[in-house]
């Protein structure tokens, strides 16, 4: 439908321009019949009208069809990633994920607006315009056969094999950029920390550099191609000159002179921009291909058998390293976590802690060995992990909504008073009562509103909606106040007595009530204990309890 109304527009401005310029012509002379200004009045009115009126609706169609269709790639890019979110920083470039959200989809719009429709509807004009004066004069019909091919297809060809791999080179040192600019704004006080602006800003700008040669000589070569196209049209017109004069020179010369020249000037519009749609084609398929190499997303629905009480965490012989590094991060580590046990992982940063809370979630899996929860991977539980593993981060979110909603995420399903009651449980009761409106009070974005024992407060309270049964700290109380530290771990531990609890620390503070501690060095466990077995037997706890507590440097 698209490409037809595509053609039938143009079909529409040849006609109004042929209509016109006989028009135009035949009055200037006497005509021995009205009826040879009326009609052509008459089809100009009718292609007039018509003309717009196919555009519309050319427009409309194609663009309905091709939003339609790009919005299937939207829905698999953003099902892709939620799907792998929790890997995203190992797999993907934050630049390369903007570059395919702001740059590819758009591609794959443009190959079909710009490259595939345009080019079906030249060829549906070049064959009624090749076997339209075909009919009339054989030969003129052969030489414009020539001259309009050479128009469509040769300089086409032509522009994608001299231009298509600058162009195709453009958009990666532009998608290079994209991605390193992302990479380094991210990481910009790194590169101030270690003195080393004037090499970030020297790369920038020899990267720039770079691509603006790249643009020059791309920019060079299609000014001289438009020329060319140009010259060929100016063709076009001069042979449809001597053709109309020989043909109809001895009968109203003139005005068929006029038609028929003046039929070929809104086919610029349709040829113009033919060679550079088709050197985009190398662009377009990089683009189809890397939105085509995102992972598949399941279409398996099937639930996991509910796994039941006392649950067990089973670490064995895992070993895990990020992609694309030679730093083995876990390096068989075996680690048996019994329900309701209260363990505190140790280690300085990098050790480790981080990257095993991910792999007990099932948010990463091991590069060998075993995560299991009850003898299942937890990588295989997907988003009914959650049923079973709760997590409070170091900087826990808050929703720039209602104290409801925020506290909600944990049972979507609760009730007002089964908010309360966990309000009341992590000691946030009586403050909610004092705000303006109550639960419907807005916490601000990314929870301003409230401190930052507050927040680990609230995240406790979305744990205990909840209700699961494993709960990990990941170093919650890190930028608190002792005072407030002291409080928040006294919350947790009370709330939380009859839960499995995993809690990722720094610090001492707090970790007599654990029932083991165990510190990781170079990917393995290297020191285990309960809090009064390590304080009797290891020298090295002892020294790092003392130097948490201030007495020694």
């Amino acid at each position: 439908m698209a490409i037809s109304l595509g053609i039938l527009t143009f079909v529409c401005a040849g006609g109004l321009m042929f209509t016109a310029g006989y028009l135009i012509s035949k009055c200037a002379t006497m005509p021995f019949n009205i009826l040879l200004v009326y009609v052509p009045i008459v089809l100009t009115r009718a292609f007039g009208i018509f003309r717009p009126v196919f555009k519309y609706c050319e427009r409309i169609t194609s663009h309905n069809w091709v939003l339609k269709m790009t919005s299937d790639f939207r829905k698999k890019l953003y099902n892709s990633l939620e799907q792998d979110a929790v890997f995203f920083n190992s797999k993907y470039r934050i630049g390369d994920i903007l570059g395919l959200l702001s740059e590819d989809v758009a591609h794959i719009q443009n190959l079909y607006l710009r490259t595939i429709f345009p080019m079906l509807v030249a060829a549906g004009l070049y064959v009624i315009i090749v076997i339209g004066l075909g009919v009339l004069t054989p030969l003129m019909g052969l030489l414009l056969a020539i001259l309009f091919g050479l128009i469509i297809i040769g300089i086409p060809v032509w522009s994608v094999l001299v231009n298509g791999q600058r162009q195709d080179d453009e958009k990666q040192a532009t998608n290079r950029l994209y991605a390193d600019l992302t990479d380094n704004v991210l990481g910009i006080t790194d590169w101030i920390f270690a003195g080393r602006s004037a090499e970030y800003l020297g790369r920038r700008k020899n990267d720039e550099q770079q691509l603006r040669k790249s643009q020059h000589a791309l920019h060079s070569f299609n000014y001289f191609r438009d020329f060319l196209l140009q010259m060929m049209i100016l063709l076009v017109v001069i042979a449809l000159v001597i053709w109309s004069s020989w043909r109809f020179g001895h009968h109203w010369g003139a005005n068929w002179i006029a038609a028929f020249v003046l039929a070929v000037f809104p086919l610029d519009e349709a040829l113009a921009g033919l060679p550079n749609a088709a050197q985009q084609t190398n662009t377009y398929v990089d683009s189809l291909e890397r939105l085509n190499s995102l992972p598949a997303v399941p279409k398996d629905n099937e639930q996991l058998d509910v796994v039941h009480a006392p649950f067990q965490l089973q670490l064995t012989n895992v070993k895990f390293a990020y992609p694309h590094t030679k730093n083995v991060i876990l390096n068989g580590l075996s680690l048996t976590i019994h329900s309701g046990e209260k363990l505190a992982i140790l280690g300085r940063s990098g050790a480790g802690k981080s990257t095993l809370v991910s792999l007990l979630r099932g948010d990463r899996q091991p590069n060998s060995g075993s995560v299991l929860l009850n003898d299942v991977p937890t990588s295989e539980f997907g988003d009914q992990i959650s049923n079973y593993i709760g997590i409070v981060h170091q900087q826990p979110y808050l929703f720039n909504t209602s104290v409801l909603n925020n506290v909600r995420i944990g049972n979507e399903q609760a009730t007002e008073g089964q908010v309360w009651s966990v309000l009341q449980r992590v000691g946030l009761a009586e403050k909610i009562h004092q705000l303006p409106d109550g639960l419907n009070t807005k916490v601000g974005e990314a929870g301003l509103g409230f401190s930052g024992g507050e927040q680990h407060r609230l995240s406790l309270a979305r744990i205990l909606l909840k209700n699961v049964p494993i709960v990990i700290l990941d170093e919650p109380t890190v930028g608190l106040d002792p005072i407030t530290e002291q409080q928040v771990i006294d919350t947790f531990m009370k709330e939380l007595k009859d839960k499995t609890l995993i809690w990722v620390t720094h610090h001492l503070q707090g970790i007599d009530q654990m029932d083991q501690v165990i510190f990781l060095e170079n990917g393995q466990v290297d020191l285990a204990g309960s809090p009064a077995q390590l304080a009797k037997n290891s020298k090295r706890y002892r020294m790092l309890r003392a130097a948490d507590e201030g007495l020694i440097e």
